[in-house]
């Protein structure tokens, strides 16, 4: 080893440390979040509280949405979206999904403000 390498602290070319790989040392103290008080386990958080929101249930088509309702899916399409009818559309020329709770609310909603039973 040359005198230049070791007045500059420089390890890498020494012949001893090439093809080496090189350890860190790590505690096991320093590894996980600095403030865990802050940041619940999902484990925890989740078997503690029960969800605030109730679910959609599972998709429907138009056809099936026109089922429900007693009518046809042009009907849906023409009338009742244009209502208010609940729906998801991916784009602008995409396929229409309804889930099937929001339709019940909305079929629900409808029969209140028209003054009807509920069955």
């Amino acid at each position: 080893m040359s005198a230049r390498h070791e007045a500059e602290g420089l390890k890498y070319g020494v012949r001893e440390t090439v093809g080496t790989a090189e350890t860190l040392e790590l505690s096991a103290s320093g590894l996980g979040q600095r403030n865990p008080q802050h940041y619940a386990y999902p484990a925890e958080s989740h078997a503690a509280t029960p969800d605030p929101l109730p679910t959609l249930g599972p998709p429907l088509t138009i056809h099936e949405v026109a089922e429900i309702l007693g009518c046809s899916p042009w009907t849906v399409r023409q009338r009742h979206l244009p209502q208010g009818l609940p729906h998801l559309r991916a784009s602008a020329r995409g396929k229409i999904v309804f889930f099937r709770q929001q339709v019940i609310a909305w079929i629900e909603k409808r029969q209140r403000q028209k003054g009807g039973p509920i069955r």
